[in-house]
């Protein structure tokens, strides 16, 4: 018989803005914005926070301090997507008007899959201490619609990367890595996606997604 999944409680998730203030980091929480790259449209409320698990959030932070001490910080964009703001993703215009990205395999996950929707996921890039963002090879959340390397210009294995975004990935990779050993935590960095590190499946799958329900309304992504 398998275990019972577990419930993340609230208390559990700790709001990445709280670091911003400090200057530790940078939020831009994408998904908050209309202009956002992939929708085009806001999916969530203009005030709603970054919110990961106090797992990965630990791992961020850490990783923070070292993109400091190199002369960089992260710039955050999304972490916490609860599987309210997932079902409002698939109704968005710009994914009725492709809706290829709903066939398997899918390019968009349905909502409650992943390690998002358990704030176990991190979407981030980095800057210069200048603020300039350094280029990785593609804009966060490029879709390619062949997930392959050969293909999917963000994949981390993609075959026609310049050196210099090569260079620019790998440094994002060595803080967070860096930042997971130092914490003794293992970390999964998705393949289809350079800005995407995780806890592994093994650790949030034993969770159960959250819904903006399942929350106070302080801490709810969507209006």
């Amino acid at each position: 018989m398998m275990n019972p999944k577990q419930t993340i409680k609230p208390a559990d998730l700790i709001a990445m803005n709280d670091f911003e203030e400090g200057g530790l980091l940078r939020i831009n929480l994408a998904y908050a914005r209309a202009d956002n790259f992939l929708f085009g449209e806001r999916i969530y409320k203009r005030d709603a926070q970054l919110f990961l698990h106090k797992t990965l959030a630990a791992i961020v932070q850490r990783a923070a301090e070292l993109a400091q001490a190199g002369g960089y910080t992260l710039v955050l964009y999304d972490g916490l997507r609860t599987t309210t703001a997932q079902e409002k993703m698939l109704h968005t215009q710009r994914v009725k008007g492709n809706p290829h990205w709903l066939q398997e395999p899918r390019l968009l996950s349905p909502p409650g899959a992943g390690a998002h929707p358990r704030g176990m996921a991190i979407d981030l890039s980095l800057e210069t201490a200048d603020g300039l963002l350094l280029d990785m090879g593609t804009v966060f959340d490029f879709l390619a619609n062949n997930a392959a390397p050969t293909h999917n210009a963000a994949h981390r294995h993609y075959v026609h990367l310049m050196p210099e975004y090569a260079q620019n990935r790998a440094l994002l990779d060595g803080f967070m890595t860096k930042a997971a050993q130092d914490l003794e935590t293992p970390i999964f960095l998705l393949p289809q996606e350079w800005w995407d590190f995780r806890l592994p499946a093994e650790h949030y799958e034993q969770y159960e997604p959250l819904s903006d329900d399942d929350l106070p309304v302080s801490l709810r992504l969507c209006d």
